[in-house]
């Protein structure tokens, strides 16, 4: 699972800094396709080095230990991917029926950090 999440943060960090350049070069008098990108990034770049470091967190021989960032992870994971590709998305024209996805993917990115802080709790409990 640890590989996926390593593979999920290096895609939405290449997809942040391509996007982010693209959207500076090609939509640099266009500030609703720019404030897309530019949001989809502020959220991608930080998230994606975020799922390095919970892959790299130490594996605990704790079953709910592992659940709580098991499941924070992929929540993180899909969330980043579904709110900052929808922005990207939109930015390049897709319908605006894709925008469904951010709101969406924002929910589980919080879902992500509450469980994230469930882990962390679940960590200093056990010590």
């Amino acid at each position: 699972m640890r590989r996926i999440w390593i593979l999920t943060a290096g895609l939405n960090g290449l997809a942040a800094v391509v996007a982010g350049a693209l959207a500076q070069h090609l939509w640099a008098d266009d500030p609703h396709r720019l404030h897309w990108v530019e949001t989809g990034v502020r959220y991608g770049l930080p998230h994606a080095a975020a799922l390095l470091a919970l892959a790299a967190a130490p594996q605990s021989a704790r079953s709910l230990q592992q659940t709580l960032v098991g499941w924070g992870a992929c929540s993180l994971a899909l969330g980043t991917t579904l709110f900052s590709l929808s922005l990207y998305g939109l930015a390049v024209g897709a319908p605006p029926l894709f925008g469904w996805a951010t709101p969406a993917g924002g929910a589980l990115m919080i879902v992500g950090w509450c469980l994230v802080i469930a882990y962390a709790l679940a960590l200093v409990h056990a010590r």
